[in-house]
């Protein structure tokens, strides 16, 4: 599906789940590029800091032969992050960026100052923001896919297959919690059919969006479908909410990462 994600990392232990995770969406001639920045550009730290960073770039090495695929690991040093990554997506033309909502360990709050707000307002490439459950995962058996919109995101919806299909065959389920038109029917009405590529994908309206989508809880109304159908994946898309504003909003992945059941995907197209 991409020729061709980036990865920033900042930890050894983030860089083979996120290359794992890639690789269920990387095309079959395609690289991974993990980047690692040291957020400065005084002599003696960045000295110690490249020293260190070989406890990145050999797992980069690793992970990436252990799955066949390649790896291209690469240690910059930049006082401004979030810029150094949007640089080298640019430089190398890469299709997505692959990334975990991280933040300023100075602070109790951990999305405080997190480099993916950057990222997400500014990158030219896809942008996929995967949570800490997302990373521990082995297999996802079905997929839930929610949208504000009567059906998702036709680019939501090829994350969706890819990743079913790189996970032998997993189910997906797209649910609508929109507002139900004047006139409609009360209840749930389930539609299963066969994707063009062979996924079962099953089409769900939710029931109980009504009051949550009123009071603007997006995140809640997203976490209630997850906790009641135990989902091994959640996919949401930026798309336009109920008043035309952007979903993937900084607020919005702060909830809906804090509080989610299950590995969660965010994806900006």
């Amino acid at each position: 599906m991409y020729r061709q994600i980036l990865i920033p990392v900042q930890e050894p232990a983030e860089v083979e789940p996120l290359i794992r995770f890639a690789a269920m969406l990387l095309d079959t001639d395609g690289e991974i590029r993990v980047l690692h920045v040291i957020p400065t550009t005084t002599l003696p730290e960045v000295t110690r800091e490249w020293r260190a960073s070989v406890n990145l770039v050999v797992p980069a090495h690793e992970a990436g032969a252990a799955l066949d695929v390649r790896v291209d690991p690469e240690v910059r040093a930049a006082t401004d992050v979030p810029g150094e990554i949007l640089e080298s997506a640019e430089s190398h033309g890469v299709d997505a960026i692959l990334m975990t909502l991280r933040g300023d360990k100075r602070s109790r709050n951990p999305f405080v100052g997190h480099t993916a707000s950057g990222i997400l307002h500014h990158a030219h490439a896809d942008v996929l923001i995967v949570n800490r459950l997302a990373l521990g995962a082995g297999k996802f058996p079905r997929i839930l896919l929610p949208s504000f919109r009567s059906t998702p995101l036709p680019r939501a919806m090829q994350v969706a297959e890819e990743i079913a299909l790189r996970n032998d065959g997993a189910a997906v389920t797209t649910l609508s919690v929109g507002p139900r038109a004047p006139g409609g029917p009360d209840e749930a009405l389930d539609r299963e059919e066969r994707s063009s590529r062979g996924v079962l994908v099953t089409h769900k309206r939710s029931i109980f969006a009504g009051s949550l989508l009123r009071r603007g809880r997006l995140p809640a109304v997203i976490l209630q479908a997850a906790q009641r159908e135990r989902f091994g994946l959640l996919l949401v898309s930026e798309e336009g909410d109920q008043a035309g504003g952007a979903l993937l909003t900084r607020p919005f992945l702060e909830e809906l990462f804090r509080a989610a059941p299950c590995p969660v995907l965010a994806l900006r197209s």
